[in-house]
């Protein structure tokens, strides 16, 4: 009896931890992207600072083609076919959730936009912090 219940009771938590561990979709910034630290084919999630004039909307249907960045050299082309939130703009953090290509296009089915003034995912807010600290270390200036 007792080792059926182990059995039991070790089985039903291989299989808790296996389901949780496929649904984790983990951020990766810009730069994690650029550099191959982001796993090819598999659900994540990639944020950043939307480039100015890189926003490209297809004439036939509802793609947009946009890049993100980290405000520093990486950048990583956007795929998203759908509307956009009312929020997105040129210059303004998201989120994207997706897969990336092989050919290295982030291919997004859900965008989040910042939803008021005050508000910056954190993962953004940390990828942008470490910009600008890197930023004003090489120009020498304290804020």
């Amino acid at each position: 009896m007792v080792v059926f219940l182990v059995a039991t009771s070790g089985g039903a938590v291989a299989l808790a931890l296996m389901a949780l561990n496929e649904n984790i979709n983990l951020f990766y910034s810009p730069a994690d992207i650029a550099d191959g630290k982001a796993p090819v084919g598999q659900l994540i999630r990639a944020g950043g600072m939307v480039v100015n004039g890189s926003v490209k909307r297809s004439t036939t249907d509802l793609t947009v083609n946009f890049v993100i960045s980290d405000l520093k050299s990486a950048e990583v082309p956007v795929q998203y076919e759908g509307i956009l939130p009312d929020l997105f703009r040129e210059g303004q953090g998201v989120i994207a959730r997706g897969v990336l290509n092989e050919k290295g296009v982030f291919v997004a089915e859900e965008v989040l936009a910042k939803h008021d003034e005050n508000y910056m995912p954190p993962e953004v807010a940390d990828v942008l912090a470490e910009a600008h600290k890197e930023t004003t270390a090489v120009s020498g200036k304290t804020l």
